[in-house]
């Protein structure tokens, strides 16, 4: 065979070699797209996992022909779109919050975990055998540093030495008795405590919602205490719907609607930050009265500039609430580890919001727990909630003996 009958070969081989690289690199490709997972096994739904789709006509045994296609290997099969079918989402499943009844039983539990610095060091003194002028000054030091407050703790101290040199104290029980029998009347039991979440009938007639406005500064765990308090209502059977008015904060309406949709309840928010807190705080409470709930929580915005903003904005938000129903409690979050910063702030909002009743966070263990006499002196309405830790049920109704008893407890 001569050059020229070979020559048809030479130039035809590069040919079939590129054709077969060609072939090889599509496999490859096909391959790095669609790569096989462990444990990959052909089911009756197509997915994304890279399986076969087994088409078999319903009630066809295992063995029978698939009408399609003969099957081959998962990393080579790409699955067109139309055949694709979305995984099922599972309802997410709703929390079931602690009964309130009986949750500050906790605080009288930790109080004495932590030795009780307020209680102990009270009943340390009242416990000696002789008080001494410098033991009184003792006692008057140990109240004002636990926030007592100047007015209530010269008032403590004038009713125990009153006691003690009328029937002295021969013992630390008579001690701690004569200690609760005082610490009870400054925290006055008398005071009404119960919370405004009754639904009401508006002018018209209507059944109306209860509707709750929680105001304080950002950085008291106002947000989180909304939260909670929607827990609380969930707990004692109430339908609540969520107004997230702090349209000011990063973040603030996300944090409020995980925390309602944990227990199933709705969070009317707006779609953008720095949107009007008014429009969000109507649209709340319409949105309750139509779907007939028993109270609507609103969050505010906790900024604390000027009083004149602060007055402007919760005021513009009260006329355009009730404008649908009325305001049935404004309750003010207090951190109670603030100590006199905290009465200051307590007082402008006293002023400008019509505080009806105060939460104090972080009450658990700490030796501040005169703050709530103080609060109580300083804006003349009463403690009703306390949040006694981070856990999601740590918020409680306050009881004014249990507390006075957590103090005293060792």
């Amino acid at each position: 065979m001569d050059l020229n009958d070979l020559l048809p070969y030479l130039i035809g081989a590069p040919v079939v070699v590129v054709a077969a690289a060609a072939v090889v690199l599509g496999r490859r490709r096909r391959t790095d797209v669609r790569a096989p997972r462990a444990g990959d096994e052909p089911t009756g739904t197509a997915t994304r996992t890279g399986t076969a789709v087994d088409e078999r006509p319903p009630g066809a045994p295992t063995g029978a022909p698939v009408a399609t296609e003969p099957a081959v290997a998962s990393d080579d099969l790409l699955v067109p779109d139309d055949l694709l079918v979305p995984d099922e989402l599972a309802p997410p499943l709703l929390e079931t919050p602690e009964p309130s009844t009986g949750r500050l039983r906790r605080l009288r539990e930790r109080l004495a975990r932590s030795g009780s610095p307020l209680g102990t060091r009270l009943l340390g003194v009242l416990s000696r055998d002789h008080l001494t002028e410098d033991d009184w000054d003792e006692l008057e030091e140990t109240l004002l540093l636990a926030d007592v407050g100047a007015g209530p703790t010269d008032e403590l101290i004038e009713a125990l030495r009153t006691r003690v040199r009328v029937d002295g104290l021969r013992d630390g029980e008579q001690a701690r008795a004569v200690l609760r029998e005082q610490l009870l009347a400054l925290v006055d039991p008398t005071l009404d405590r119960s919370l405004g979440t009754e639904p009401t009938t508006g002018e018209d007639g209507q059944r109306v919602p209860a509707v709750v406005l929680v105001v304080g500064v950002n950085g008291t765990g106002k947000t989180t205490t909304v939260g909670k308090l929607a827990r609380v209502l969930v707990a004692d059977g109430r339908s609540v719907v969520l107004g997230a008015a702090d349209t000011f904060r990063a973040a603030a309406a996300d944090q409020l609607q995980t925390w309602g949709s944990r227990v199933g309840v709705p969070t009317v928010r707006s779609d953008r930050d720095g949107a009007d807190p008014a429009a969000v705080a109507f649209d709340a409470v319409r949105t309750g009265v139509s779907d007939g709930v028993d109270v609507v929580l609103v969050d505010t915005a906790g900024r604390l500039q000027n009083k004149a903003g602060l007055m402007d904005e919760l005021g513009k938000i009260t006329r355009v609430i009730t404008r649908t129903a009325p305001l049935t409690e404004v309750l003010l979050v207090l951190d109670a580890t603030t100590g006199q910063n905290g009465l200051n702030q307590a007082r402008v909002f006293g002023e400008v919001a019509g505080v009806t009743g105060i939460v104090l966070t972080k009450l658990d263990g700490t030796a501040k727990g005169g703050i709530v006499v103080a609060v109580q002196r300083e804006l003349g309405v009463p403690v009703k909630l306390v949040g006694l830790g981070e856990g999601p049920d740590d918020l409680a109704p306050f009881d004014p003996e249990a507390f006075v008893d957590g103090l005293l407890q060792s």
